[in-house]
């Protein structure tokens, strides 16, 4: 049955399109239809993007994490070396602003335990300022056969889809293990997920919807379009995201020009603060 065969039948018409036939709230609930796969398939786009934006944020730190870490330390140290030579007021304030900008704020050193101890960088990091080898961080990018699976069970266990409450439940519980096996890119799990679902209970069927019931549906899938909306725009105009718009086909090549640079920073304040000290 093609779309048009098929919204006629949904409609309650014969293939002659009797208007007669056509029950009232027919055409509202195909809008209200369409506008829930519309906001399904909205959401799995903007929930792939996240994914890709935290991906790359955590490798970002990472990498990169230690060298600007790094930077702020000489930052620090030129200025002080600059204001034990000049010994000018101003020259002071400004190594005491630069030290204190890099002295550690108690209860920060957890959040930054990849490359961060007791004793300041921690010998992996570390040798990421040198051309020492290092472990790469791991990489998590789902596959495409992940994407694929992700997109499959989004679409058949999406909560927008329920209409008992404890439908709405059951499938939320679901999408949130679906959501943190995509975001480890885990396609076995996925996989076992799927399978896991077309074994589960077959929902109920759908109850013939009043008009008011639908026109209501139609304002919260609004709101909820609303607020993805803001939400892709918040990871699109962050940092990262901008980032990421920058070379969507290879970020990893992107992070290896970053720190190149960051590299190259580093050693002209090394010879910086070289020549201040001698």
């Amino acid at each position: 049955m093609d779309q048009a065969e098929d919204a006629g039948a949904s409609a309650g018409t014969g293939r002659g399109g009797e208007p007669g036939a056509e029950r009232p709230e027919a055409r509202l609930e195909n809008a209200v239809r369409v506008a829930e796969q519309a906001l399904i398939e909205f959401e799995i786009a903007v929930e792939t993007f996240r994914i890709e934006v935290d991906n790359f944020s955590r490798l970002h730190h990472q990498r990169l994490g230690p060298m600007y870490a790094r930077l702020d330390e000489l930052d620090a140290q030129i200025a002080e070396a600059r204001a034990a030579r000049t010994g000018d007021p101003e020259d002071v304030r400004r190594a005491q602003e630069a030290r204190a900008a890099v002295m550690p704020i108690p209860g920060v050193e957890e959040l930054f335990n990849d490359w961060l101890d007791s004793d300041g960088l921690t010998p992996e990091a570390a040798a990421m300022l040198t051309d020492r080898p290092v472990q790469p961080p791991k990489r998590v990018r789902p596959t495409e056969e992940a994407r694929k699976l992700y997109r499959e069970l989004a679409r058949k266990a999406h909560p927008d889809l329920a209409r008992e409450e404890d439908e709405r439940k059951r499938r939320e519980e679901f999408i949130t293990r679906v959501n943190a096996a995509y975001a480890r890119g885990d396609e076995a799990l996925l996989r076992e997920l799927s399978a896991e679902w077309e074994a589960g209970p077959v929902p109920a069927a759908d109850r013939l919807s009043q008009s008011e019931e639908l026109y209501a549906r139609l304002e919260w899938l609004a709101q909820r379009k609303d607020l993805l909306s803001a939400v892709a725009r918040e990871l699109e105009e962050s940092a990262i995201g901008a980032m990421l718009r920058m070379a969507p086909d290879d970020p990893d090549r992107l992070l290896e020009e970053i720190a190149e640079q960051l590299l190259a920073q580093v050693a002209e304040r090394e010879a910086e603060l070289s020549a201040l000290v001698q």
